[in-house]
């Protein structure tokens, strides 16, 4: 704890020098209104610090509220309006916490934090961004909260190394990314996931998908089929992924493998596997293609890849092809088709001279189902088509919706109308499903629009 509040002490700007370099930038134009506690705050840490050093062993975030409080009320004897409270805060927030973006971590209707620099910070709520009134003091402000994320994993951010992805303990995605190859100064981009992971109940709930739909994909995860979450960023492809790896039975051994742990499951035989990126010198990296590979070698029951991006596709496509069946992914690709283009060029990418035709025979053995993801205008998560992958026919794969969404307009407060409905055609594996017992009756599949409500 003394060590935090010396480190924030220490990257505290003086004034002088530091504000005439300041005025100097580029950015001086826009810069905030200059913090006219400043100098306060300045004080009480360093007094924080002297109080801290006379104790033993680390203290609590209340603790520490409490002896900024004590000296905040020595320091001044009246603050107007809520100044006294929005001080301590802030205080805490710097020695304990994440500094000015501390309480959006804590906000749970916030999904995403994006720091452009020390004078801009969005959030991501209910889909729209939106700016708020939050500011660093400056870029060395900005680069302390970075370090700050970073040094507990043993990763590193300077100029020889200006970029680094790593997670907060409660499993938010940061990515940060500095001078020279930031432009406006360092930037922070923070993905946040519930405190409880979403079930299907909520995804029915904000209008991703129907009942019949929900339905449909348990008795697909549950009956072993390959299936592969395609959608753009920001699509809500991990949250759908989390929920489908939700339905995998119990007594299944299950290893997920991702860049940044962020799927949660509550079965109880779960491997969690996490690349690792190059250490100081550039060596030690671990890919996901290198843990793919090796989960092979694990006895998994099931495969969970995050996401594949590269040659791990290769691997992942080969997995799913030799008996591990149930394997679950997820793709960049804006439609079911696009996402097979994406898969040949993936499986290139991997190094193997392999013809065309190849290719596509093995991600049309592979894979069993494609459920596309998209991001509405209106800022809606929903499963735009659920697709069978039938088969080859020449030298094309044969895809076949089964559900889609079919949008209608706008409405004057922008919000998308549509409907989900099902094609009408019975996919080729509901034998497979029959098989493991899954009969899910003759009405899921009628044409009628399965849901006609307005979101």
């Amino acid at each position: 704890m003394l060590e935090r509040l010396q480190k924030v002490q220490k990257d505290k700007p003086e004034g002088g020098v530091e504000e005439r370099k300041a005025a100097s930038s580029p950015r001086a134009a826009s810069s905030p209104r200059k913090d006219p506690y400043a100098r306060l705050k300045a004080s009480i840490h360093r007094k924080l610090i002297a109080r801290v050093e006379t104790l033993q062993g680390d203290l609590l975030p209340d603790q520490i509220a409490h002896f900024a409080g004590e000296i905040l009320d020595g320091e001044v004897e009246f603050l107007p309006g809520g100044e006294r409270e929005k001080i301590l805060r802030e205080i805490v927030a710097e020695a304990v916490g994440y500094g000015p973006i501390h309480a959006l971590l804590l906000d749970a209707d916030i999904t995403e934090i994006m720091v452009n620099g020390p004078n801009q910070v969005y959030v991501e709520r209910g889909g729209k961004l939106e700016k708020t009134e939050i500011n660093f003091r400056d870029d060395a402000h900005v680069q302390h909260i970075i370090e700050k994320i970073v040094a507990p994993l043993g990763r590193r951010i300077d100029e020889s190394m200006p970029m680094v992805d790593a997670r907060l303990p409660d499993g938010s995605r940061v990515n940060a990314i500095i001078p020279p190859l930031s432009l406006i100064g360092p930037s922070i981009t923070i993905r946040k996931f519930a405190r409880d992971p979403y079930t299907i109940a909520d995804l029915i709930a904000f209008g991703s998908l129907t009942p019949e739909m929900a339905a449909f994909l348990e008795a697909a995860v549950k009956a072993r089929l390959n299936i592969i979450v395609s959608g753009g960023t920001g699509s809500g492809k991990t949250t759908t992924l989390n929920v489908l790896s939700s339905f995998i039975p119990e007594g299944e051994r299950i290893v997920t493998i991702e860049d940044a742990a962020e799927i949660r499951l509550n079965q109880e035989h779960v491997i969690t596997l996490e690349a690792r990126p190059p250490n100081i010198e550039g060596k030690g990296a671990i890919t996901i293609r290198e843990l793919v590979r090796n989960s092979l070698r694990m006895r998994p029951d099931r495969i969970v890849v995050g996401e594949v991006r590269s040659g791990e596709a290769l691997d992942m496509l080969q997995a799913m092809n030799t008996g591990h069946d149930g394997s679950l992914t997820t793709a960049h690709a804006n439609t079911p088709r696009d996402l097979l283009s994406r898969l040949e060029t993936m499986v290139m990418m991997a190094g193997m001279e392999l013809p065309v035709r190849a290719i596509r025979e093995q991600v049309a053995s592979a894979i069993d189902l494609i459920i596309q993801q998209n991001r509405l205008r209106d800022g809606r998560r929903v499963i735009t088509h659920i697709t069978e992958v039938q088969g080859m026919e020449g030298e094309v794969i044969v895809l076949q919706d089964l559900f889609y969404f079919r949008q209608e307009g706008i409405d004057a407060n922008g919000k998308v109308l549509g409907y989900f409905q099902a094609t009408g055609i019975r996919p080729k594996f509901m034998p497979r499903l029959e098989s493991y017992a899954l009969h899910l009756g003759p009405g899921i599949f009628n044409t009628q629009p399965v849901e006609r409500r307005r979101y």
